[in-house]
């Protein structure tokens, strides 16, 4: 489900110190994106942030609830977004740290896909 709309102002307001955030609805899901760069999904007005190897410690106490994911063909899917916990809303320098790792993790796999993907001929 996307999230509602005093739920998307409320993100916008938090993570404003990362600069100009937006929220965009994608498949069923609210992706959140920094300068246009993707580094969280909402989901049930649920804030899920980006993880990878190099930021996964600092997410350390997200391990705790389970990945966002998808049912595919009877499979769960798990994806690489992991469940904010809700007392970081109420500490704010703390939810930036997270933020920041997040949207380091975003850069790194947009780089990553710029590199994978193949060139055009002019």
């Amino acid at each position: 489900m996307v999230a509602s709309a005093t739920y998307a102002e409320f993100l916008r307001e938090q993570l404003a110190p990362l600069g100009r955030v937006n929220l965009r609805g994608m498949f069923g899901k609210t992706g959140v994106f920094c300068n246009g760069v993707m580094f969280a999904v909402v989901a049930d007005n649920t804030l899920y942030f980006r993880v990878d190897d190099d930021n996964r410690e600092i997410f350390k106490e997200a391990e705790a609830f389970p990945p966002l994911n998808y049912a595919k063909k009877g499979a769960i899917i798990d994806l690489s977004f992991w469940r904010v916990p809700e007392r970081l809303f109420d500490e704010p320098d703390e939810l930036m740290i997270w933020a920041r790792a997040a949207l380091a993790a975003a850069h790194r796999v947009a780089a990553k896909r710029e590199r994978a993907a193949p060139r055009r001929k002019k």
